[in-house]
């Protein structure tokens, strides 16, 4: 495997069409989907001569923590649906590497399990329901755990119309009928590995220490859908979380300007990855606006839509500081299993983006500006002080 698009390929033939179609899809029509790869696709990069680059320094500074590579992994729910162990498999592996892994609420395995095979490089990603004191639990759990960076997502709140879920009558756990049976009888390496392991399961929402009753995931779905999504929010969390707190999910500049004068200490300019609507602008898009508004010391991550090295390049030039990746890390398990997958998708990434800056004539992430770009673009760079 030497590319994210062969990767996702593999995936593809080896999952059963439910699973494929679940990671893969996105909201309504697909078009945010589809555009996040084509805006970056666009964007071109233009290389420089008598520039030689015998060395580059991938690792960066963000929120005050040293990175191996300025690339993580995003949260993500139901991650072992992809391939038993991918969430374990994704943490260890970005510990090894250096980089972030951001677990989910929804996740597949509990947040002291992660917290204890990534220990440094475990982010916690937090949704808040109807249920004030649940989600409070959640943060008591992940101070617990020794985790110090919480993603605050305030952009799902309302279901969205994933239409392939709809037409493969996606559901958890999954409903036996004739075309789901026959999907998984064409399907046996990713079958049987699940009947040993057993179906995934949201963790975060089984008895703990912390709070022994059972979470009942309908209701908290239902508390999703009916939550109130306020300022009041952000202050509440600000409060109750005493470390680094980024916010997920921010698409306009007057959002972002007010988030960092609430005292959050970074955004993720992310569209879900197309995954709640189908009409709203790409994440490299928004990008500008949103750096220009919160100046260049204010940390800026991105995601939705990366799918390579060079794309990781181009959202670094065009002024993000750090940028997380979603579905391109479960392409790499679903092609070829929890435990190499990870890594391959990694090391394309790594390769990928190394090359992209000896191009450039860039020793460093910081010397990344957007005079890398045919035609030059006019809005702010990305600044040293927002990555540190």
């Amino acid at each position: 495997m030497h590319s994210v698009a062969e990767l996702r390929l593999r995936a593809r033939a080896r999952l059963p069409r439910v699973v494929f179609d679940f990671i893969d899809g996105g909201a309504g029509n697909e078009a945010t989907l589809q555009r996040n790869e084509s805006a970056f696709q666009d964007m071109r990069l233009l290389p420089r001569v008598f520039a030689p680059c015998r060395s580059r320094d991938l690792s960066t500074n963000l929120l005050g923590q040293r990175y191996g590579m300025p690339f993580g992994v995003t949260p993500m729910g139901l991650c072992n649906l992809a391939w038993p162990g991918t969430d374990l498999g994704l943490a260890r592996a970005a510990a090894k590497a250096g980089i972030p892994y951001a677990l989910s609420t929804m996740a597949s395995t509990s947040i002291e399990d992660i917290a204890r095979a990534a220990p440094d490089h475990t982010w916690f990603q937090l949704y808040v329901g109807g249920d004030a004191p649940v989600a409070d639990g959640f943060l008591e759990r992940a101070l617990a755990a020794g985790i110090r960076t919480l993603v605050l997502t305030v952009d799902a709140n309302f279901a969205a119309r994933r239409l392939r879920d709809r037409r493969n009558h996606f559901a958890l756990p999954l409903r036996p009928t004739p075309r789901l049976l026959a999907d998984l009888l064409t399907h046996p390496s990713w079958s049987l590995a699940t009947l040993a392991a057993g179906a995934p399961t949201f963790e975060n929402f089984k008895p703990s220490a912390s709070n022994p009753r059972r979470i009942d995931i309908a209701d908290m779905l239902k508390a999703l859908a009916q939550a109130e999504i306020n300022w009041g929010l952000l202050a509440h969390a600000r409060a109750r979380w005493p470390h680094k707190l980024i916010v997920k999910g921010v698409l306009h500049p007057q959002d972002a300007q007010r988030i960092a004068a609430m005292g959050a200490d970074g955004v993720v300019v992310s569209n879900h990855g197309g995954r709640q609507l189908a009409s709203v602008p790409t994440s490299i898009e928004a990008l500008p606006a949103i750096r220009q508004a919160v100046g260049p010391d204010f940390a800026v991550l991105l995601d939705s839509g990366v799918r390579s090295g060079d794309d990781i390049a181009k959202a670094l030039a065009a002024g993000a500081d750090f940028v997380l990746l979603g579905r391109t890390f479960l392409y790499g398990t679903g092609a070829l299993g929890a435990e190499r997958g990870p890594a391959v998708t990694i090391d394309i990434l790594r390769g990928e983006l190394d090359t992209a800056m000896a191009q450039l004539g860039c020793s460093t992430v910081q010397e990344l500006r957007s005079a890398a770009f045919f035609p030059p673009l006019s809005w702010p760079n990305r600044q040293s002080g927002g990555s540190q």
